[in-house]
């Protein structure tokens, strides 16, 4: 394993927020692309669908190394700046999906206990995404996914951030297939924040046990 970050902290300070239909920051090529190839091999096989909390499942170097930069505190430094946000109490959590059903995707606005998502890529370029399944819609209202402003192709490394809010509506169109996600949330400190990580630390115990992890 190189010494050499895997993010690209710097270009994303670089990249300037956009607003439609709600504050963003969306930046390919985060994962540096020399670094790419060796974070995706070194990811688990994970044979079911659901968010698998990245304590419970088995990183190779490269993918062990992109999560101890996410959880950094360059990159939070990184997010805070752009947004405008104090984050330096946030507690974080972050997990993997590997598996995208029939039932993902629908449209929805995140948990008012993240007070920013984030959202990191790591898929090669497919016919399936250029079809537009399974490419991530920012969305103007909650009742219609053809009613985007963006749509986030899930390939090379490709970073979407924002603050959560009552209008940050997102979805997808169906996919059904091999979909790697990485989510990394800055948390409220509240007591449903708190209930959240304490049941994404019961699912990792859980799924520790399970082969496909």
């Amino acid at each position: 394993m190189s010494d050499a970050s895997v993010l690209d902290i710097a270009g994303l300070a670089a990249t300037p927020v956009s607003h439609d239909p709600f504050p963003h920051v969306l930046m390919r090529g985060f994962v540096r692309p020399d670094r790419l190839a060796g974070v995706v091999g070194a990811l688990p096989s994970l044979g079911s669908r659901g968010s698998f909390p990245i304590e419970s499942v088995r990183l190779g170097n490269d993918a062990a190394q992109l999560m101890r930069e996410l959880k950094g505190e360059a990159f939070r430094a990184a997010i805070a700046a752009k947004f405008g946000l104090d984050l330096a109490d946030a507690p974080v959590m972050i997990t993997l999906r590997g598996q995208t059903g029939a039932k993902d995707g629908q449209i929805h606005c995140d948990s008012i206990a993240k007070r920013v998502t984030v959202l990191l890529y790591l898929n090669p370029a497919s016919e399936a995404w250029a079809r537009q399944d399974g490419c991530l819609r920012l969305l103007r209202g909650p009742d219609d996914l053809e009613n985007y402003a963006v749509e986030v192709p899930p390939v090379d490394g490709t970073l979407l951030v924002f603050p959560n809010g009552p209008t940050t509506w997102h979805g997808h169109r169906t996919f059904v297939g091999r979909r790697y996600t990485v989510q990394l949330n800055y948390m409220t400190t509240d007591a449903k924040a708190k209930y959240e990580m304490r049941r994404h630390r019961v699912s990792a115990l859980v799924k520790r046990l399970m082969p496909a992890a």
